[in-house]
């Protein structure tokens, strides 16, 4: 159970920052508009789920495509890492943006049918779950390949529930988004944002490093 916790944490905090359900949920209200209370739910539901099962499936079939590719396990480490890295140090080096809450409310109102056929695109890809997310959840997949099977299946369901804990965030987020916007300062935003940033710089450099370990540990010496 351990190593499915550790997967759990692991896995919510890398797509935590990349998700940002908090920074989506502005994007969310300007594309959404003026809708009632109970359509805003509604659909915060639909992306929500939407989200967990197209992050799920890149997660269960990652292997399978790196496989396909010719892509070893610590490549996929070592690049994603590094990716991870990056968006952190990104994010501790993005300047504010100001105005956008405002924008927001300002949006038109979007007839329901026509909202209905921007659950998949673009409310979930790519405003929710976007081309970083696809990398960070590969990367985690390969992270959570071992030699072991048990280890590797309890690893990966570790992964699948931080999948299902974002999308509860998500969900929570978009659903609350005017109320949210109107109660949080952009000043709490901003710190939370940069404190998650961090982490995700520490995860990347972390698995990074694994990765670059075993490539070191497999050339011939």
């Amino acid at each position: 159970m351990l190593v499915v916790l550790k997967s759990c944490i692991l896995a919510f905090s890398a797509l935590l920052p990349v998700i940002n359900p908090l920074g989506s949920a502005l994007i969310f209200l300007g594309l959404v508009g003026a809708a009632p209370s109970n359509q805003f739910r509604s659909l915060a539901r639909q992306v929500a789920i939407s989200t967990v099962l197209f992050l799920v499936v890149i997660e269960l079939g990652g292997a399978f495509l790196l496989s396909f590719f010719g892509i070893s396990l610590p490549v996929v480490q070592l690049a994603g890492g590094l990716v991870l890295a990056a968006m952190g140090w990104s994010l501790l080096n993005e300047k504010d943006k100001n105005g956008h809450g405002q924008a927001s409310q300002s949006a038109p109102v979007d007839d329901g049918g026509s909202l209905q056929e921007k659950v998949f695109y673009p409310l979930t890809f790519p405003v929710t779950a976007g081309p970083g997310c696809i990398v960070v959840t590969l990367t985690l997949s390969a992270h959570a390949s071992h030699n072991q099977l048990l280890s590797s299946l309890l690893a990966h369901l570790g992964i699948t529930l931080g999948i299902v804990g974002q999308g509860l965030a998500v969900w929570l987020s978009y659903a609350y988004a005017p109320k949210i916007t109107r109660r949080i300062s952009p000043q709490t935003v901003h710190g939370i944002l940069r404190v998650i940033a961090f982490v995700l710089l520490c995860i990347g450099v972390q698995i990074g490093w694994n990765g670059l370990e075993a490539m070191i540990k497999a050339m011939p010496k």
